[in-house]
């Protein structure tokens, strides 16, 4: 795996934002379904993915060595793990999905399964 740099970040964030203009564009509901189910996908969709990635840094804070043991630093480790949560509740937005796909009558884009399994 290619090392993480905030730029690679950045450019998945970018890629979001392009698919929110493009959205604002009023695309056909399909197509836009299509585009934005990987996102909300129930086991890797964003939600998921950033709750994920909220407990992933706040144990990594909470772990090293160098990180002062103080109740402040225990309030931001405990926010970042309240997000997660938050986030996590998110995930029921692929139902979300699914009722849209069955209003406009459109197929998965793809197989049921994760999608690296795709």
């Amino acid at each position: 795996m290619p090392a993480l740099t905030p730029d690679t970040i950045r450019t998945l964030t970018e890629t979001l934002t392009d698919l929110t203009d493009y959205l604002r564009e009023s695309p056909d509901p399909v197509e836009a379904l299509a585009l934005v189910e990987p996102l909300l996908d129930e086991y890797t969709g964003l939600p998921v993915q950033l709750a994920d990635t909220l407990r992933a840094l706040a144990r990594a804070v909470q772990e090293h060595p160098d990180t002062p043991r103080t109740a402040q630093v225990d309030l931001l480790i405990t926010e970042l793990r309240t997000a997660a949560w938050e986030q996590t509740d998110q995930h029921t937005l692929h139902y979300v999905v699914d009722d849209l796909r069955d209003l406009y009558g459109s197929s998965p884009a793809s197989e049921q399964g994760c999608c690296w399994c795709r």
